[in-house]
């Protein structure tokens, strides 16, 4: 770790400070600039920091949190931006340390198959530097071609293909971070193949923390072999439910596709207007089934698929006939958020999780309560996860609008946790879900986490007020909901 500056200490006043570490034109005070940095995806929670300091590199970050640990600073560490439960919220000021300017892919070991990229590196960027020698970085986001491996790693990112290949977990061997005093450490498996200690897995411990440990600056990846085929249907159904049986029925003939996504008719019929990909608008529910691997014995495979969708009432069964086909159905599929705006001024998604067998179920319950509380809720999720993704369409003008959205979107949340789920399969708590920790978790469960949080942050400065119920977050929320519209 390198010798702090003479800059960190209580008579060099901290704006003065970073602006010397970062120069003037990272670091960002005017309030007209700052509100680029207010919320995340989830806009009903917005707060504006102090500053915004745009470092680029470790050494930058490290001097630039010693200052904010000497000034009681509170650290929001920031990346793209695409997370949707204000995991990035500044809610009672502080620093937003923001990692854009660290984007570069560093290192890239073919023969061992793994990458080291900076926090700031956009997801898709790894797949890119890698292609042509057959490998590809497995976790894909739908927000993949801007969300970055910071970001990704604070929240244990999924998407679509992680059915397959697993969440970020899986694929992360080890990082480096900046702790909340300014220390660099490494959690993992280092760049040079080691390893940083013996005994608990401080690395796993990291990942999806939210940023309440550290600030993390560089990631080793793995990188995996692309399959040698890929067969990719598009599989159309009168109803939800017997696209729901379909999922079920695939995954009990142990057959585990690398994707199997739904989407139901009023997101069909926004996807369509926005992209024009000839999907049929009068489905019920669309089923994306995407099956890779070697090429031998991948017919038998499809043929089954094929008849498990015939079984359960398919009208119709695409295959995509080329690359491109392909391409551009996944290209649909993950801008299915992009879409909405057409047909709404503002959504509220949730990522709540139900067992398979449930699907029907909590598909019904979220038609019931778009029609109680009158609102729209298209659907576009994680299937084979059951990891749902509903959309409440409201309009953030009118504070009635906006109070049926938060009660729809809680009522599905507890929905999940009745049916045996979990309140977020891949978002995050952020300052959104604060409230659902109690009830997901028990005490003794909540202590234990904010004792590990405590190693690592004993101030708690580091990204405050997220996750636990026992927050300030919280309470301003609670006080906030009861208040009369």
């Amino acid at each position: 770790m390198s010798k702090p500056t003479p800059l960190v200490n209580m008579q060099v006043p901290w704006e003065e400070a970073l602006r010397a570490v970062v120069g003037p034109e990272a670091l960002l005070t005017d309030p007209e600039k700052l509100m680029v940095y207010e919320c995340d995806a989830l806009t009903l929670e917005k707060k504006i920091p102090q500053a915004v300091v745009l470092p680029a590199s470790v050494e930058e970050v490290a001097e630039v949190v010693r200052i904010c640990a000497v000034h009681k600073l509170p650290i929001i560490p920031r990346g793209a931006g695409t997370s949707l439960s204000g995991a990035v919220l500044a809610v009672d000021g502080g620093i937003t340390i923001c990692l854009s300017r660290m984007q570069k892919v560093l290192e890239v070991d073919f023969e061992n198959r793994r990458a080291l990229v900076e926090a700031g590196c956009v997801n898709a960027w790894i797949t890119r530097a890698v292609q042509s020698k057959g490998l590809f970085y497995a976790p894909d986001p739908s927000s993949q071609f801007a969300c970055t491996l910071g970001g990704n790693v604070a929240t244990n990112s999924g998407g679509p293909h992680t059915l397959k290949y697993g969440v970020t977990t899986n694929h992360v061997l080890g990082y480096e971070m900046v702790l909340p005093d300014g220390e660099i450490v490494w959690l993992g498996t280092t760049p040079d193949g080691g390893e940083d200690q013996d005994g608990l897995d401080l690395r796993g411990a990291g990942i999806g923390s939210e940023g309440m440990f550290g600030i993390v600056t560089r990631v080793l990846v793995k990188l995996v072999p692309k399959p040698q085929v890929f067969k990719t249907f598009l599989a159309v159904f009168e109803t939800v439910e017997d696209a729901s049986r379909t999922v079920g029925d695939i995954i009990k003939a142990g057959i585990v596709p690398g994707a199997l996504e739904m989407m139901d008719q009023l997101i069909t019929r926004a996807i369509e207007e926005a992209y024009h990909f000839g999907f049929p608008l009068d489905a019920g529910a669309l089923l994306i089934i995407e099956l890779d691997g070697a090429e031998a014995g991948m017919d038998a495979q499809v043929q089954q698929v094929e008849a498990i969708c015939n079984q359960n009432e398919a009208r119709e069964i695409r295959l995509a006939q080329s690359e491109e086909e392909r391409t551009q159905l996944w290209k649909c599929r993950k801008r299915a958020f992009g879409a909405i705006g057409r047909i709404s001024p503002n959504y509220l998604t949730q990522d709540g999780v139900v067992p398979r067998s449930k699907l029907p179920a909590i598909m019904d319950f979220i038609r019931q309560t778009s029609e109680k509380v009158g609102l729209r809720i298209p659907n576009v999720f994680h299937a084979g996860d059951g990891n749902i993704h509903p959309l409440i369409l409201f309009d953030e003008r009118d504070p009635d609008e906006v109070k049926r959205a938060v009660q729809a979107g809680e009522e599905i949340l507890e929905k999940c946790l009745e049916m045996g789920g979990s309140v977020s399969g891949e978002h995050g708590i952020g300052v959104e879900k604060v409230d659902f920790m109690a009830k997901q978790f028990t005490k003794a469960d909540l202590q234990a986490m904010l004792d590990v949080r405590q190693v690592f942050d004993p101030e708690q400065r580091c990204n405050p007020d997220k996750m636990f119920p026992t927050s300030k977050r919280c309470a301003d929320f609670m006080i906030r909901k009861q208040a009369p519209a």
